[in-house]
This record gives structure tokens, sequence and C-alpha cells, in this order.
């Protein structure tokens, strides 16, 4: 198992975690499942404060997609080629 921090747009923070594909396109959806296939994702859990908050900030590099509002995640996978 491989354990990483990267910036993941919120806007798909929803489907990763619930599998809810509410105000997501397509295209969106074939994105995420794309990265989520590729790396053999397990875990994506967002980083929060001492008080369990998570700090959206705006990245221009986020993981997958266009600038974004982005929370720092930890994923566990296990595609040890990435």
């Amino acid at each position: 198992m491989n354990k990483t921090t990267e910036k993941i747009p919120t806007w798909s923070l929803g489907y990763i975690i619930n599998g809810d594909t509410t105000g997501l396109t397509d295209e969106e959806i074939r994105m995420i499942d794309k990265w989520q296939s590729e790396w053999n994702v397990q875990v994506v859990s967002p980083l929060t404060d001492e008080e369990g908050k998570a700090q959206p900030y705006f990245s221009h590099y986020p993981l997958f997609g266009p600038p974004a509002e982005v929370e720092d995640c930890e994923i566990l996978y296990t595609n040890d080629n990435i």
C-alpha cells in the first residue's frame, strides 16, 4: 500500500467519498474514475485541522481537472507504477 497527500478538487469529493454524482458531468465522472482506476485508489481522506474542519484553497494544479478549489487529501493506493 502506498500513501501520498494530493490536491483533490472539492467538486469531486462527494463522488469520491460517497458515490454521489449530483452536479457532476459525465466527463467529470469519467475523469475521476480514470484516476481511481489508474492508481488503484483504496482510500481518499481529506486532511482536517484540530477541530475536524477541512481547509479548502484554490490551486492552479489540482491532481486532475482544471484549476479549482481543492482540499489536501491523504490517498492510499496500490499501483506501484505511479
